[in-house]
């Protein structure tokens, strides 16, 4: 009897090695991309535990977006020149080991430590991690399914860890460790585990040892540092724009970052070649990988706390509330990928765009009730939000980002670093992250001032008016800032709105490769726009 079986009826041996491989690689994607939120719920908590003052508390969330952000160039081109198996290895190795000691702290300095050190092993295992799917899968199809499943881990990662952190948070001691504990220790079976299974299924990429330009390595680090550092003081309400430290941080951090550029026009083997943003189109997805975050961000930051301060829910809730965002970027993702062989990525990311500017208008038009009459009855219970229905006033308008974001990141990720020297693409993946994170600590510096500037008038009319009726200023000044919170959050809601929609001009006007190009390999001079 003849035998019917289509080669199609089972997987090969090698699709399921690019499985495995992918697997890997997201799951790496994911521990490193909701840590950066996972102890967000967790900080009060933390805090008292540990007696932390509150200044302090946001070096927890600080500390690690800060070593993530400044160390990614470096850690691009670690893995160009040592390997980016090895270094994707050593960066989830470290960032098991950090987690490890970030769970088992016992004070301050030790936490802060760990956080560090988990933003060192990130800055190493992430752009790793994408340089591997640019080696690993072929071009075409797999690969923009592979960078599907990459953008989906990328964008959902914060709202797993508000979910994540919430319910580990809210745990009774386990082994007698507190709950916010648990937010670390879950990554180190996850790294360790992933670390030791990666020779098994991703292949190791050629050396270059003795190439690295460590002048450029210091200056460009340290010039990253300076600005992530910067953006994030302004964006805090203790410090803003006109601090000292904030003004010094940016300034240095723009004169080192020009001292690298010299820097790199003069080495033989520079940590960033210019060749990478030759590219039109490759140098607009940078921008608009830089842009769109810091929108994106700022809204994850500005809308959990209205949802948790306002509406009133509590942590767990609250993650929950996020739940549509997972969903609805990963079904963004998967039809992008899908369309990217049809469609010219710059009809997928312009309406990507689009949506997501519109779902900012949307939450800009949130209002609520916040005269001091109100406030005054929020001694009784309650809360300003109580009557906001989450499901006709956000619900619609968080679907609407997590689609439009899934629609963005899988083309721009594509034509970010396609057709990348093969030498190069470790380092064009630190570039993208790079923007991103960059990007996020940008936006949420920008539209905190925004909102900080919108809601100042309001905060000091109802203090006025609330101590007139009787209120200590201890009672007054909580209320007062609730009751302002709102007109901030949307402020900054229609701002970022505007920042994504000069994305969008930028995707439609300039980005300009072809979708029959990205089904290619080929090198860095292949004509893409």
């Amino acid at each position: 009897m003849t035998d019917t079986t289509t080669p199609e009826a089972k997987p090969s041996g090698r699709e399921l090695h690019l499985g495995w491989a992918l697997l890997l690689i997201s799951v790496a994607q994911l521990m490193v991309v909701l840590d950066a939120s996972i102890a967000n719920i967790a900080l009060p908590f933390i805090g008292a535990d540990l007696s932390i003052e509150q200044a302090n508390l946001t070096w927890i969330v600080t500390g690690y977006a800060l070593a993530f952000g400044g160390l990614l160039l470096l850690g691009g081109r670690l893995g160009d020149l040592y390997g980016r198996r090895r270094v994707f290895m050593i960066g989830l190795a470290v960032f098991a080991i950090a987690s490890l000691l970030g769970g088992f702290a016992a004070n301050e300095g030790l936490l802060l430590a760990a956080r560090g050190l988990q933003g060192l092993g990130a800055a190493l295992a992430s752009p790793a991690a994408l340089a591997l799917i640019t080696t690993t899968f072929p071009a075409g199809p797999a690969r923009n399914r592979a960078f599907a499943v990459y953008a989906a881990m990328s964008g959902a990662g914060a709202a797993v860890g508000l979910i994540l952190g919430g319910w580990l948070t809210g745990l009774d001691p386990v082994l007698g460790l507190e709950g916010w504990r648990w937010t670390f220790l879950i990554n180190v079976p996850i790294g360790l585990l992933a670390a030791a299974a990666a020779p098994r299924f991703l292949n190791e990429s050629e050396s270059h040892p003795g190439q690295l330009d460590v002048p450029g390595a210091i200056t460009g680090t340290l010039g990253l540092l300076g600005l992530v550092y910067g953006f994030t003081r302004a964006g805090e309400e203790a410090y803003g724009w006109g601090d000292p430290w904030t003004i010094a941080s940016l300034t240095a951090g723009v004169a080192l970052l020009a001292v690298f550029a010299f820097v790199e026009s003069r080495v033989a083997h520079p940590l960033l070649p210019v060749r990478v943003f030759a590219n039109r189109t490759r140098a607009t997805s940078f921008l608009v990988m830089m842009v769109v975050p810091a929108a994106m961000f700022a809204m994850f930051y500005f809308l959990s706390l209205f949802i948790q301060l306002v509406v009133g829910y509590s942590p767990l809730h609250t993650g929950f509330a996020f739940l549509p965002f997972s969903v609805g970027i990963v079904i963004g993702a998967g039809v992008s990928s899908n369309l990217v062989n049809r469609i010219d990525a710059r009809f997928i990311a312009g309406v990507g765009t689009l949506m997501a500017a519109a779902a900012l208008f949307g939450f800009s038009r949130l209002d609520v009730p916040n005269g001091a009459a109100d406030l005054m009855a929020l001694s009784d219970g309650g809360h300003l939000g109580a009557d906001v229905n989450y499901w006709a006033s956000i619900f619609p308008f968080i679907v609407l980002m997590s689609v439009g974001m899934g629609a963005v990141f899988v083309p721009l990720t594509l034509t970010a670093v396609h057709h990348l020297r093969a030498e190069d693409s470790g380092i064009g993946s630190g570039v993208l992250n790079t923007m991103q994170q960059v990007g996020g600590a940008l936006g949420l510096a920008i539209l905190s001032t925004v909102a900080l500037q919108a809601s100042d008038g309001t905060k000091t009319e109802l203090m006025r008016d609330l101590t007139a009726q009787g209120l200590p200023a201890d009672a007054a000044g909580p209320l007062a800032y609730l009751g302002s919170f709102t007109e901030g959050a949307t402020a900054a809601f229609l701002v970022g709105a505007g920042l994504i929609a000069l994305g969008s001009l930028a995707v439609w006007t300039f980005l300009n490769v072809k979708h029959e190009e990205l089904a290619t390999d080929g090198p860095e001079g292949v004509h893409v726009g």
